[in-house]
């Protein structure tokens, strides 16, 4: 074979791999493979039953996505979470949804949050089986638990109205030009923000790719993202590869990663996205790139003998945090001790002299300064300095953070 031949087949090779990697992702709801459960949560009845995305797909506290058929006079019984926030999903016919012993009435496609500690149920009163999807999000990552309240809900009082959130993912909401899903004429409607939950559960999207269009490239930051296609079908890209979707296909986004959404076929491709960030700041935009800075930090080192190490350490906590805390626009500060000399040979740092190390952040070097020049600032420095046979400091202005306290 020659060369050409050889680099030809090895390209072709990978976008293959590639390509069955990323179609490993897609997941089609496929009722054959459900299997039947009974009075659950200590329910009515019955329903059919099947995992489709479950804990340790992602990397996010995303607990799973079930799926299933609720027969005729049968549900799920009222029950609840104390770490984790479902939403039911209802893809086809009426059922009665109900949160916190109100129930009302749903037509499909219609969702309802199950919010960290609020007891919810599920019945489907009507004589047509109707289909169901189930997303959770944990407070800790795998954690999943229930307390089940013994009640059916059968022939439970219905409110006209809801009285509590849900969404019936009306078309007519749906705007065109937005920036979360930018393409040629991709429509959108966000229909829970990261307000309603208590878990790291961000948001939750309607979002219709039309005949013919086409998503631009979408990179996914600070959040990961899981998709079913209700209707329609289309083309999901994530890092270049590609994999054809359809409708009862569900597909995850990892963070960091690169997505674009196409449709070359004749009807609308319909989805409905669940995003979870990683962490507890859900405000997409703090995981930007700071245009200003977001305060400052001083990092003071000193060389503390051993026997004024313990003298030292009750200083910080004693005499200099005091100090600080009455200051304006102090925000923190932290005493970090030196590994011993084994275990910093071990992780190979960096030889030096200093052991100690005071950092403390304000939000303004001007406030930091006021601190300097503060009558608390000539007794805490001396009481530090006197203990330390050297010492230095270095200012930084904060450019990003990631405090999990």
């Amino acid at each position: 074979m020659n060369r050409s031949l050889l680099l030809l087949s090895t390209v072709l090779t990978c976008l293959t791999v590639c390509a069955q990697a990323n179609s490993k992702r897609v997941i089609q709801n496929d009722p054959a493979k459900y299997r039947s459960l009974s009075a659950v949560h200590a329910g009515a009845g019955k329903m059919g039953f099947t995992e489709l995305i479950g804990r340790q797909a992602l990397s996010t506290n995303f607990l799973y996505l079930h799926a299933g058929v609720i027969e005729p006079k049968s549900g799920i019984g009222h029950h609840f979470h104390h770490s984790i926030e479902e939403m039911y999903v209802l893809l086809s016919g009426e059922a009665e949804f109900t949160i916190n012993g109100h129930t009302s009435r749903l037509k499909a496609p219609a969702l309802v949050p199950c919010k960290l500690g609020d007891a919810h149920a599920i019945y489907n009163a009507t004589a047509q089986p109707v289909k169901w999807l189930n997303f959770a999000v944990s407070q800790v990552k795998g954690r999943s638990e229930n307390f089940d309240l013994g009640d059916t809900r059968v022939g439970a009082h219905l409110d006209p109205i809801p009285v509590f959130v849900s969404s019936q993912l009306k078309r007519e909401g749906l705007r065109a030009n937005n920036t979360a899903y930018p393409g040629s004429g991709a429509l959108y409607r966000r229909e829970l923000g990261p307000g309603v939950f208590g878990t790291n559960w961000n948001h939750v999207d309607h979002v219709v790719i039309p005949a013919g269009g086409s998503g631009e490239p979408r990179p996914v930051a600070g959040i990961e993202e899981v998709y079913y296609v209700m209707n329609g079908s289309g083309t999901v890209t994530i890092n270049g590869d590609s994999t054809a979707v359809k409708a009862d296909d569900a597909f995850f986004v990892k963070v960091g990663e690169t997505l674009k959404l196409s449709n070359r076929g004749n009807t609308e491709l319909q989805l409905l996205v669940v995003g979870i960030s990683t962490d507890k700041l859900q405000d997409q935009g703090t995981r930007k790139p700071a245009d200003k800075t977001k305060g400052i930090a001083l990092q003071m080192d000193f060389t503390v003998t051993k026997e004024n190490s313990e003298a030292f350490e009750k200083m910080y906590s004693s005499i200099y945090v005091p100090a600080m805390k009455v200051q304006t626009g102090y925000l923190w500060s932290k005493l970090l001790r030196m590994f011993p000399a084994d275990v910093s040979k071990s992780i190979e740092a960096e030889p030096t002299e200093y052991n100690y190390q005071v950092q403390i952040a304000f939000d303004t070097e001007e406030n930091r300064r006021k601190w300097v020049a503060s009558e608390q600032h000539k007794v805490a420095w001396p009481a530090a300095a006197k203990l330390a046979k050297a010492y230095k400091w270095r200012g930084y202005d904060v450019a990003g953070e990631d405090d999990q306290r």
